[in-house]
């Protein structure tokens, strides 16, 4: 049997239904009663009971937002602290179905299990199947859309470690967007935040580039977050007036090439640095750059 769940994620309607937002913050929140699937063995006459706990549906909810998750970025959403716990946990729900998982990587020792919602978790949470179409337990060997979007899914996982180590901030909302902001474009962010502070509310956007964007690309995408930020189609759709747009880029060389296209534009709104950087010393340290100059600085000011 199968209860009716409550989802922390609701579908949005900000631009014409082509985001989901995610307000999960963290293991602490809402603790939703757990729900028992019925899991039949290859006999077909042996039925278990597989309790979803709070953690399993809060996975499930996020994923509806990420799309797509890897183990250690499963860890990180969903709350789980031991490497054994998440392995057995994402196995069962695999398992009961509400999970689908392929590999990624051609050699065996180096193959990353991905892991995406089902036809049948997306309903269970209540939510459209959004996921990327790929057979069960597919081997890719390459898969251009599952690493940009893991990339992206970094991101959120660092911001969501760095707001928890710092003291009265709140992580207010994430979207990712399925379609494009505006039916005339092709204006599509790779993701959208809002964080609470002391000074008020933060936004930001976010463009990760692994080095497949053309220039050209990058002076379309300068335009429509200008359009943006000038006609008041952000505070329209979004609710704020003003916002960031973090550009992460995946090498120094990348960010050179974006940075030098930027600036023939603008000086402002655009903040720039790499994963690398967002590795070593998280997503609120000082790594990153404006259009102009090489001083590094912290995007985020928790203080007035």
């Amino acid at each position: 049997m199968l209860t009716t769940p409550t989802s922390s994620i609701d579908p949005d309607t900000i631009a014409d239904e082509c985001a989901l937002t995610s307000n999960a913050i963290s293991p602490s929140g809402r603790q939703p009663l757990a729900a028992v699937l019925m899991m039949y063995s290859r006999s077909g006459n042996k039925p278990r009971g597989v309790v979803v706990q709070a953690r399993d549906r809060r996975l499930l909810e996020e994923l509806a937002v990420m799309r797509i998750v890897d183990r250690e970025q499963a860890k990180v959403v969903a709350g789980f602290g031991s490497t054994t716990r998440v392995n057995a946990r994402l196995l069962a729900l695999v398992r009961t179905g509400l999970l689908r998982r392929f590999f990624l990587g051609a050699n065996v020792a180096g193959r990353k299990a991905i892991y995406a919602l089902s036809r049948k978790g997306a309903e269970f949470i209540g939510v459209p199947r959004r996921g990327p179409r790929r057979r069960k337990d597919e081997v890719l060997v390459a898969d251009s859309f599952v690493h940009h979007q893991l990339a992206v899914n970094e991101i959120y996982c660092a911001l969501k470690r760095g707001i928890a180590t710092i003291s009265g901030v709140e992580f207010v909302r994430w979207l990712g967007f399925y379609g494009p902001l505006a039916p005339e474009s092709n204006f599509i962010p790779d993701g959208y935040f809002e964080l609470k502070t002391p000074s008020g509310v933060l936004a930001a956007f976010l463009e990760v580039d692994l080095g497949n964007e053309r220039l050209k690309a990058w002076q379309e995408k300068v335009r429509n977050y200008l359009q943006l930020a000038l006609s008041g189609d952000c505070e329209r759709r979004f609710g704020q007036s003003r916002f960031h747009v973090l550009t992460i880029a995946n090498s120094d060389r990348t960010l050179a090439s974006i940075r030098r296209v930027v600036r023939t534009s603008t000086e402002k709104i655009f903040w720039f640095t790499t994963l690398d950087s967002i590795g070593r010393y998280g997503l609120l340290g000082p790594v990153w750059l404006r259009p102009n100059g090489d001083h590094r600085e912290s995007f985020f000011l928790p203080t007035p």
